[in-house]
């Protein structure tokens, strides 16, 4: 006999029942396509009682949430806590346009098949790095209207399958770390808090990816060259929004759309000096220096004997 796994518990919400009674629990609105249920003796677990399983994927639905085949909408629910209980086989989850402030570490081991997740408009803040470990197959990820600060490279590494990424509109967010994502056709950062973007994150992306960058706060420096590179490379691609990206700072460039720089304007950030360089510049600045002050105590001692000179001569004319 199969033993009952932690994720059968969570499909089937774990509900317990006497010998002679059935009871639905009150967390799930649907409990239908059972196959082959199981009613295993909780005297084997050190309790009294049964639980229920089954052999196949659970058809359970989590409270306030519509599940229809394996779609689950729990969207516009003003839920704070992420629910539980969804179908194993569960392919697209919606939890967008409620409350929810955190997701435990584990809350996706169950749900290995998802292909689309959309967690937009919550109060997301801090997503621990594993969370997606899980999803190897996930397709689309919307984490746009939430208050991220940062994503790591570690946090969506997993998510090697992703055709689409949604991060905007994280006021927040001034950290993007991804790893290479080959399948990754479009990726939106627009409306974060954004200033900088890394030259590594840009190698990563494939070349036909639509990019959305614009409502960053960029600051066209040094660091903002790699994406300069990159806007003129697309610039007449229909897939990016390049030419609404307008630099915030410094002052001499404020609000000048960023494909109208050229690399000439970054042409001072490839000058640099090493140690030796500095070592030398500072040498001869020395040196000159002291040149300079023997110079003008010669100049001195040079004046003085004309003055000199000039009086004994008057004084010999008299």
């Amino acid at each position: 006999m199969a033993s009952v796994s932690q994720c059968d518990i969570i499909a089937s919400n774990a509900f317990l029942l006497s010998p002679n009674d059935i009871i639905i629990p009150a967390t799930m609105t649907s409990y239908t396509g059972f196959d082959w249920i199981h009613w295993l003796p909780l005297d084997t677990l050190g309790l009294t009682g049964y639980i229920g399983y089954h052999w196949r994927l659970a058809r359970s639905c989590p409270a306030f949430c519509n599940c229809r085949k394996k779609t689950a909408d729990c969207s516009q629910r003003e839920l704070v806590v992420a629910p539980t209980g969804f179908p194993l086989d569960i392919s697209n989850l919606s939890m967008a346009h409620n409350k929810v402030h955190a997701l435990p570490l584990d809350y996706f081991s169950c749900y290995t098949e998802l292909l689309v997740l959309d967690l937009r408009n919550n109060s997301l803040s801090d997503l621990p790095d594993g969370l997606f470990v899980p999803l190897k197959k996930l397709m689309h990820l919307d984490l746009s209207y939430n208050n991220l600060s940062w994503v790591t490279r570690e946090l969506l590494e997993p998510t090697q399958n992703l055709a689409s990424l949604t991060l905007s509109h994280n006021p927040g967010l001034s950290v993007i770390g991804l790893s290479p994502l080959s399948r990754l056709q479009y990726l939106d950062i627009s409306h974060n808090g954004l200033t900088s973007i890394s030259q590594q994150l840009l190698d990563g992306l494939p070349a036909t990816v639509s990019l959305r960058l614009a409502g960053n706060p960029w600051f066209c420096g040094c660091t903002m060259e790699p994406l300069l590179k990159w806007v003129l490379r697309h610039r007449h691609q229909c897939n990016s929004d390049s030419k609404e990206v307008v630099c915030a700072a410094p002052v001499q460039v404020k609000d000048i759309p960023l494909s109208t720089l050229t690399e000439e304007s970054f042409k001072a950030c490839r000058f640099s000096l090493s140690l030796d360089d500095y070592l030398f510049i500072a040498f001869v600045g020395f040196a000159v220096s002291i040149a300079s002050v023997a110079m003008n105590f010669l100049l001195g001692i040079t004046a003085n004997c004309c003055h000199r000179w000039s009086k004994a001569s008057e004084e010999e004319e008299m």
